[in-house]
């Protein structure tokens, strides 16, 4: 038996990836299972002071992207250009924080992949050999596995894909189908005869068999499964596609290209080089400089997949093969989650709970949703049903009535009783309760470490249980007239508790922790500052941070309106609706109309998407006042021409009679959201006249929708020289 080197001590440094998106679609609340579950658990990582890289891209290659951008008449590199600005907006709507997001479709992509392939070649690995494939004579084109359907060979479930039965997992060639059809034309595809390249994926059975029976960090239902496989006998793997395809051309080849599925864990590896190099430029001394070479090639570093179910051929078997063959470091965890069902059922689009990240931001919070995920993923493979009557109770009863009831109940009671300030803290009177935190502390570690996010938020609660238990045991209200210390010691043990639920929660609720943080007056808590450290300290605030939900229902009717308020609005607290998709935008370049006296033709960034906008503000405002500052728009205006130059959005300024004020954010970021709490943002297009009739205004400095002050997650969205006045 082959034995494998396993990493045993404390790495150096740490890759941390999630499968890569396809480019050829919106990003859905399914896929955030995965992104969430990785994000939460490189947060912790980080808070524990390891060295640790979110690594991802979009996956951009492949027949269906091709045929996608030729249905819609632009480039395949625009087509990807638009995902991959919508994918990291909608990523980062979610708080979901890469450290490197790349794509496929880059030059170190494609390094990799031609060096990878020469080594698989020079070693003897690939060979070619003539295939049988189908090909549309309608279409004229042969037909990759994702355009042919038919019944699987192996069960006979209908409507299979050419590469692997979604209800069996059996993998097999195109051909072997059973009444194949092409789902470009809906015709009966040909067979037609041409040379591949093919990688002995047979060759490597003992060699895989030795890695997956000897990684204890591999889920075993998961090995288990793919050992079946290896038993079953490994089949060849091809790995070229004739053209037209839309991805790296084989060296020395015409019309012959790899197969998607051999560059895109690749860009593994090469988002990796994206970083290092990111990291390099930040790092002035070269002594301290890394190399990709120094994750993927050293027995210092560690190497962890996030994966669902459905590509765990790929990822446990083609893929560790390829890197076995070519010199890299095999991973040492691949984490492997399951799918989501919605209410106990698959998404589906006819029931309306094929829900995308921006239907979801449209109308919640994230942070209910990164609860909620947290609250029931676990290190096992299983489903993970999003119950709405669960998701509100779970909200309700743990979020808001147990976790963000203790906290603000404690600081609320210290500023308006005590004075905002702690003291006097007396563990020796406290020993048991203090004995409960530090124990459930250390479960609570361990629990994130194992991926056992379900018990890790469990413990949580239990903290949070703990110190609301305390502050009713100790009634430190009837303490607060005649024995005022006595009462701040007991609040300085419940804000310590607070401080707990600050850090315990940073990878789950990054947003709702800088908030404790914030009214703690501390900032840039880690794991190493657990423990009761707070006594003598002044509390900067008390606020709600999290709201209860009165409904929820995330289902997207078909007919659903522009405001927001049809049957899927659900609603956070204040139950309104914000019918304008309202961003931070920053000033890229400023010019003057050609054509208009009065206008500027302005580029803004988005946050990843560039636009440019068209603004009648040239008599109030120069160039210069503009550039480089960040400006309030609205991202999903209907686009018009002014006086012949396309306007793609639309800035937001106070009129305040004779003059007009920009609505400026430069505490916040490009591409941050405004809205107001609890409100359920709509991004359908809207047209200038309905946006006219929106009650959008200035009072007292603030700006309003329908009486409701708007801001980011940074900042209050405010006038400065305008006080009242209609936003327009």
């Amino acid at each position: 038996m082959i034995a494998f080197k396993k990493t045993t001590t404390q790495p150096k440094r740490i890759v941390v990836t999630s499968a890569l998106p396809y480019a050829n679609g919106p990003i859905h609340i399914g896929h955030l299972v995965e992104y969430i579950q990785t994000d939460i658990y490189v947060r912790f990582l980080k808070l524990c002071g390891i060295d640790a890289a979110y690594c991802c891209a979009d996956d951009t290659h492949g027949t269906p992207i091709e045929i996608n951008a030729a249905k819609q008449g632009i480039s395949p590199e625009r087509l990807i250009a638009k995902y991959h600005a919508e994918h990291q907006q909608d990523f980062k709507g979610f708080l979901i924080e890469f450290d490197s997001y790349y794509s496929t479709n880059s030059p170190e992509n494609q390094t990799y992949a031609d060096l990878i392939f020469t080594a698989l070649k020079d070693a003897g690995h690939i060979y070619q050999k003539k295939v049988e494939n189908f090909y549309d004579e309608k279409e004229g084109r042969f037909l990759p596995d994702r355009y042919v359907k038919g019944e699987c060979p192996k069960c006979g479930a209908p409507d299979q894909y050419g590469d692997v039965c979604e209800k069996c997992n059996a993998t097999y060639s195109p051909t072997d189908l059973v009444n194949p059809y092409s789902i470009v034309s809906g015709e009966r595809p040909v067979r037609k005869a041409s040379v591949h390249y093919f990688f002995r994926l047979s060759s490597f059975s003992e060699r895989l068999s030795a890695w997956l029976t000897g990684n204890t960090e591999l889920q075993k239902e998961v090995v288990n499964h793919v050992m079946r496989w290896v038993e079953e006998g490994l089949q060849d793997w091809d790995i070229s596609r004739d053209g037209p395809y839309f991805g790296f051309r084989i060296p020395g080849e015409k019309d012959k290209y790899y197969y998607v599925w051999l560059d895109a864990p690749i860009g593994y590896i090469s988002s990796t080089e994206n970083y290092v190099r990111e990291r390099n430029s930040r790092e002035p001394d070269p002594k301290r400089h890394l190399s990709t070479a120094d994750y993927w090639k050293s027995d210092s570093s560690r190497i962890i997949h996030f994966i669902g179910k459905d590509i765990i051929y790929f990822h446990l078997l083609f893929w560790p093969a390829m890197l076995m063959a070519s010199g890299f470091r095999l991973p040492d965890k691949v984490v492997v989650h399951g799918f989501l069902t919605i209410n106990r059922e698959k998404m589906s689009k006819s029931r309306g709970t094929f829900i995308t990240a921006r239907d979801y931001l449209s109308r919640l919070d994230p942070l209910y949703l990164r609860y909620y995920y947290a609250a029931n993923l676990t290190s096992k493979p299983g489903d993970l049903d999003l119950d709405f009557e669960d998701f509100k109770a779970k909200t309700n009863n743990e979020l808001v009535g147990n976790i963000a009831n203790f906290t603000y109940r404690t600081l609320s009671f210290l500023k308006t009783r005590l004075g905002g300030r702690t003291g006097g803290l007396r563990l020796r009177d406290y020993e048991t309760e203090a004995g409960e935190v530090v124990e459930i502390l250390g479960r609570i570690r361990k629990d994130y470490e194992g991926l056992e996010f379900r018990e890790a938020v469990k413990g949580i609660n239990e903290l949070a249980s703990i110190g609301n238990r305390f502050f009713q045991e100790r009634e430190p209200w009837k303490l607060a007239a005649d024995e005022p210390e006595e009462a701040r010691a007991v609040l300085t043990f419940c804000a310590n508790v607070v401080k707990e639920l600050a850090i315990t929660l940073k990878p789950v609720l990054p947003t709702f922790s800088a908030g404790l943080e914030a009214q703690l007056g501390l900032k840039g808590l880690s794991w190493k500052d657990l423990g009761f450290t707070i006594n003598e300290t002044i509390i900067k605030g008390a606020e709600i941070l999290v709201g209860k939900l009165e409904e929820v229902d995330l289902r997207i009717p078909a007919d659903e309106d522009p405001s927001g308020k049809g049957k899927g609005a659900a609603a956070g607290p204040a139950g309104a609706a914000l019918p304008l998709d309202l961003r931070v935008a920053k000033v890229v370049a400023v010019e003057d109309h050609p054509d208009a006296d009065k206008l500027i033709i302005m580029r803004i960034d988005l946050g990843g998407e560039e636009r440019q906008i068209v603004a009648g503000i040239r008599q109030w405002y120069r160039k210069e006042d503009l550039v480089g500052r960040n400006l309030v728009v609205v991202a999903n205006l209907e686009p018009a021409k002014l006086r012949g130059v396309e306007s793609q959005a639309m800035l937001l300024a106070c009129d305040g009679g004779k003059d007009i004020e920009v609505i400026f954010a430069d505490a916040s970021s490009p591409g941050d959201r405004v809205g107001f709490e609890g409100a359920a943002v709509s991004s359908a297009t809207v047209s200038f006249p309905q946006f006219q009739g929106f009650d959008l205004q200035a009072r007292k400095g603030a700006v309003l929708f329908a009486g409701k002050p708007l801001r980011t997650s940074s900042e209050p969205i405010v006038t400065r020289r305008i006080p009242d006045g209609k936003v327009r």
